[in-house]
């Protein structure tokens, strides 16, 4: 009896050691059990980026990591010795106590404070502008990337962050290969592009900010699509232009997405919306020139580049480009850029007209395709009207020039505002192409709705 009586307590133990393990108490970790006042004091030596990570944990580090005590320690370390960044706002915050502000309100001022600085270092960044291309010059380290939502007629969403990018002089090419991720084309109901800011002190898998730059509905777009190319796997679908979805080949399963994007305004659209480029359709006037009743339009400049997603093929700027009033016609001005009848103008590409592609896992190249970059200053040098879309060089049947002896093609890029004409000549024994003409025709509409913008 005795024994049997040890055994009962033992037993009695051991259910309240079981009982001790599914308590409140024992299911924190070390960490947890501490007082608050020593995690805060551990949580002081990190900074804005690990803090945001930690918020993520649980409830307990989510109140402490967005602690007023923390944050406003952290501004005054990150922001005292920056006068631009902060200036008044330290010294009101310098004055409040801790307990005189809801809580989160540093963790929001200290954000706030971040982009202010971004902005200054964009604006002085932005200021620097090319005398080619009346761009600014360093668009590409902006710590500003892009992203790719994709829904299909389901209402299913798939967020793709850009797979690769290409900056070039006056634009960037990205693209997007989702694999799995992609519905098929005929699936596809919209896409969006998003500009994403990132600030330094966040970790780069956090986006601060998304801004809405651009949403697409692919039932309207379907109806005007073009083919521009194709190889023996996928074929290029121009949707609009400046974005092309790659298609495999007698499938429906999406290879890549592709858009172009311009650097005018660039940085503008990827961080306040599509809105920044809206204006209201004005009256519509004939252009005219107070200066020369000659001319419509005078002192112009073109700067063009002609490149693939891997290197540039041509680079040129030509300026003082005018048009006579005769030249208008079908509500069209014409600017010759480049003549046929001028030797001297033609100018050599340094490569073969192709667009390069590739996916995870195969990779391609459309012949007859590039991309062209267009910017067209006013006389004041200022951006009048900027393209940047993928094209297709046609095989003419009639050549232009008989002073060259080879195949002759045509690139037309054609929008509601602009014309672009480019004819070029391939030289068998140079293995080269020549650019023969370029003409650039500008929409009468187009050119009274920017001129009575300014005014």
């Amino acid at each position: 009896m005795a024994a049997s009586k040890a055994v009962v307590p033992g037993r009695a133990l051991r259910t309240s050691k079981r009982a001790d393990k599914s308590s409140p108490a024992s299911t924190q970790s070390f960490m947890e059990r501490l007082p608050s006042e020593i995690l805060i004091k551990i949580l002081s030596y990190l900074d804005a980026s690990t803090l945001c990570c930690i918020n993520h944990i649980n409830k307990i580090f989510y109140q402490l990591a967005n602690s007023n005590a923390l944050w406003r320690k952290l501004y005054i370390v990150d922001f005292s010795k920056n006068k631009k960044c902060m200036d008044k706002s330290l010294l009101r915050m310098a004055t409040m106590e801790v307990q005189d502000r809801p809580e989160g309100y540093y963790k929001r001022l200290y954000f706030k404070t971040v982009a202010e600085c971004d902005m200054i270092k964009w604006t002085r960044r932005l200021g620097l502008i090319s005398i080619h291309t009346g761009l600014p010059s360093q668009t590409e380290n902006l710590n500003v990337t892009w992203e790719l939502t994709v829904m299909d007629k389901s209402g299913r969403e798939s967020t793709l962050e850009q797979s690769r990018s290409q900056f070039t002089e006056t634009s960037v090419t990205l693209c997007w290969s989702g694999g799995d991720r992609l519905p098929d084309y005929q699936q596809i109901s919209t896409l969006q592009l998003y500009g994403v800011r990132r600030l330094a002190c966040v970790s780069p898998k956090r986006p601060v900010c998304r801004s809405l730059m651009e949403k697409l509905d692919m039932q309207t777009l379907t109806k005007n699509m073009q083919v521009i190319g194709q190889d023996r796997l996928v074929q290029l679908k121009l949707l609009q232009p400046g974005i092309i979805i790659g298609v495999w080949r007698d499938q429906c399963s999406v290879a890549f997405i592709m858009f172009t994007l311009h650097f005018h305004k660039l940085v503008e659209r990827s961080t306040q919306g599509s809105s920044v480029c809206s204006y209201v359709e004005p009256v519509v006037q004939p252009p005219f020139c107070d200066i020369d009743p000659e001319y419509g339009l005078h002192g112009y400049q073109l700067h063009i580049v002609l490149h693939n997603t891997v290197c540039e093929l041509m680079s040129g700027s030509f300026s003082q480009l005018f048009c006579r009033r005769t030249q208008i016609s079908d509500g069209l001005i014409q600017l010759t850029v480049i003549s046929s009848t001028n030797l001297s103008q033609h100018t050599s590409l340094s490569g073969d007209i192709t667009l390069p592609w590739r996916c995870e896992a195969l990779q391609g190249t459309v012949e007859n395709c590039c991309i062209m970059s267009l910017t067209l200053l006013d006389e004041f040098r200022k951006p009048f009207k900027c393209v940047t879309s993928p094209v297709s060089a046609e095989l003419e049947r009639t050549p232009v020039r008989y002073d060259y002896d080879g195949e002759h093609y045509l690139i037309h890029y054609q929008d509601s505002d602009i014309q672009v004409k480019m004819r070029l000549v391939w030289m068998d024994e140079q293995k080269q192409f020549i650019l023969i003409s370029l003409v650039v025709y500008v929409s009468v509409c187009y050119v009274n709705k920017y001129f009575s913008r300014d005014y």
